[in-house]
């Protein structure tokens, strides 16, 4: 599976954005976003929307790519996690 730290390096390679820019628009130091793009690090959520608008990737791509890959890389390894997907998958239809 793509983490999120090589999706988001392949869509800023792809602008031809370099490293320094997206970490400017993040606010954060260059050696950070090399972490977060090697998965040294993880991004946070209000990091997101600044991801969306560099690369010029829609929002919901990037929510998306992120939680696919959160919760595959905390809780990949559970041998009931469809199942506690499915039970909040509920929980989110009936709370909207």
């Amino acid at each position: 599976m793509k983490t999120f730290g090589k999706y988001i390096r392949e869509l800023r390679e792809i602008q031809g954005l370099p490293l320094r820019k997206v970490a400017a628009a993040l606010d954060i130091d260059t050696s950070i976003l090399s972490k977060i793009e090697r998965n040294e690090r993880r991004a946070t959520t209000k990091m997101l929307p600044v991801f969306s608008k560099t690369p010029n990737e829609p929002e919901k791509n990037i929510q998306i790519e992120f939680i696919k890959s959160t919760i595959f890389s905390d809780l990949g390894e559970l041998e009931y996690l469809e199942t506690g997907l499915r039970e909040n998958l509920n929980l989110l239809k009936e709370n909207l």
